[in-house]
């Protein structure tokens, strides 16, 4: 089980490398947006990057996915980001609550950033399904190596709402720090069985199996989307926010499986 004393340490260290990354990039080599976003979106906003690029010439798009905790801590401590895409409105709040959202983007677009997806659990098994899982209950059979999210990032407190529901203590072999470290013990075998999101799932493929559970309907998460307040450049982190939120952001979202307004 990984303490938070490490992911806390992970964060700083990333924070440091991305301050350190900043500061040596010149002007000379373009505009350069750096978005932060929860680790469930890294193949969305993968392919969107190259988009933006596109529409975009000569600028630059930097993504740092981590969990949304993480990113909101390396936010409220001074990292540089110009955009925030967190997997629940809860880590947004911390955002917000720091006074991390540029107040001009804010007051016309929501002072708590704009919901522009959702997404729902799906317990993950390896292609074998070696433990035999159906069923949420059967991740609390003590035989079964089991890995789920830290509770302090939104799959894990959206994990903590679907075992409740279900009236179910499971006690997992492993904590991880994000929902794609969690995907990653299944695709390598390491575990039975995680919780992960539906869009893990699709990003998978043949590499993991994912079954639906009716709890999950008592943990549906919102992704909210905000302009930073030390973005460099506002209008141009609002342009990520507007391709995002536009018809083509849609449809790469509902591609990844995401729930999409």
């Amino acid at each position: 089980m990984r303490e938070r004393s490490a992911v806390r340490a992970h964060a700083l260290v990333a924070a440091a490398a991305l301050l350190l990354s900043a500061t040596s990039c010149g002007a000379e080599d373009g505009r350069r947006l750096t978005v932060f976003a929860a680790a469930s979106l890294t193949d969305v906003f993968t392919e969107l990057a190259g988009k933006f690029e596109e529409q975009n010439p000569g600028t630059e798009v930097v993504l740092n996915f981590a969990g949304s905790s993480e990113l909101a801590a390396q936010i409220n401590t001074g990292a540089p980001a110009d955009v925030f895409a967190a997997a629940d409105t809860a880590t947004m709040a911390q955002v917000v609550a720091g006074e991390g959202l540029d107040t001009d983007w804010a007051a016309e677009h929501g002072e708590n950033g704009v919901v522009f997806a959702a997404n729902t659990l799906r317990i993950a098994v390896p292609p074998d399904n070696p433990a035999e899982v159906g069923e949420l209950a059967d991740l609390a059979d003590e035989d079964t190596l089991v890995a789920l999210c830290a509770e302090e990032v939104p799959c894990g407190a959206a994990t903590a709402a679907a075992t409740r529901a279900a009236g179910l203590d499971i006690v997992p072999d492993t904590y991880e720090e994000d929902v794609r470290a969690v995907l990653t013990k299944v695709e390598l075998g390491e575990v039975d069985a995680g919780l992960v999101y539906a869009t893990d799932v699709v990003a998978a493929g043949e590499r993991a199996i994912g079954i639906e559970f009716a709890q999950a309907a008592e943990a549906v998460n919102d992704y909210p989307v905000a302009v930073v307040s030390t973005a460099d450049e506002p209008a141009l982190a609002a342009a990520w926010v507007d391709l995002v939120r536009s018809g083509s952001g849609a449809e790469v979202l509902a591609a990844a499986g995401f729930e999409v307004p």
